[in-house]
C-alpha cells in the first residue's frame, strides 16, 4: 500500500501536493515579538489594553499576515501600535508547543518616527532600562529582554 501511495504522490507533483498537505496538516498562526531598543539600550514596553490587568506591560507583539517575512511583522506592528520606526535585528527565539501557534522573537532598533499610539490596543508606551522593568510583566518577555545579548 505504501508503494502505491508513493507512486501516486510522485504523479501529482506541484500544486495538488501542496493542497493535500495543507488540508492534512494544521495551519499555524505565527506570533512575532520585538525586543525594541533605542540607542541608549532602553527597551520599548507597551501597556496593552486587552492584556490581563495585573500584567498589562509587555513587548510589542502581533501576528504575521500571509506572505509577510517575520522580521517585517515587528516593523509593521511597532509602526501600527506606536508610530515608531524600527529596523529588525537578529532572531532571539523560536518557541512552539502551543496548540496552533508558534512564537518568534527578534531584536529591533528604534530608528525614528513620532510616538502616536493606537488607542484601541495600546494605552501607553515607555522606554525602560533593562534593570528597571515594571512590575507584573510576563516572565517570557522578561526572559526575552535578558536573552537578546544586551547586559542587564
Amino acid at each position: 500500500m505504501k508503494r502505491i501511495i508513493a507512486r501516486v504522490w510522485k504523479l501529482i507533483r506541484g500544486p495538488l501536493q501542496w493542497r493535500i498537505l495543507w488540508f492534512a496538516n494544521a495551519t499555524f498562526m505565527i506570533g512575532v515579538t520585538g525586543v525594541v531598543r533605542n540607542e541608549q539600550g532602553q527597551v520599548l514596553l507597551l501597556k496593552h489594553r486587552m492584556w490581563p490587568a495585573d500584567r498589562p506591560w509587555g513587548l510589542p507583539t502581533g501576528y504575521a499576515v500571509k506572505s509577510e517575512e517575520f522580521p517585517m511583522t515587528i516593523v509593521r506592528e511597532v509602526r501600527e501600535e506606536t508610530g515608531l520606526e524600527v529596523v529588525p535585528g537578529r532572531l532571539v527565539q523560536v518557541t512552539s508547543g502551543y496548540r496552533l501557534r508558534a512564537e518568534i522573537a527578534y531584536e529591533a532598533l528604534h530608528v525614528g518616527g513620532t510616538l502616536k499610539l493606537d488607542g484601541f490596543e495600546i494605552l501607553e508606551a515607555k522606554w525602560f532600562d533593562p534593570d528597571a522593568l515594571p512590575e507584573g510583566m510576563q516572565e517570557s518577555h522578561v526572559q526575552l529582554i535578558k536573552a537578546d545579548g544586551t547586559p542587564t
